[in-house]
């Protein structure tokens, strides 16, 4: 979270990816930084998964990512 707030001060978007069990501590998180970034919430877990896994994971993500950078 420091990263993605630190590059959106910078002037370089971002997006803020993590599996879906941190929603709740994203949010809090960005309360206490003062910023909420854009965010995506993938399935988790995310150790242990195969490449193939990972590959479906990002596959499925592309699009919202895609969309939150270029402010579709």
């Amino acid at each position: 979270m420091h990263d993605i707030t630190d590059l959106e001060r910078r002037g370089i978007p971002g997006v803020f990816v993590a599996s879906n069990v941190f929603t709740d501590a994203a949010q809090k998180q960005g309360e206490a930084l003062g910023f909420q970034p854009d965010r995506h919430f993938v399935e988790h877990p995310i150790q242990d998964r195969t490449d193939d896994e990972m590959t479906t994971i990002a596959d499925k993500a592309i699009d919202a990512l895609i969309d939150k950078l270029t402010g579709a």
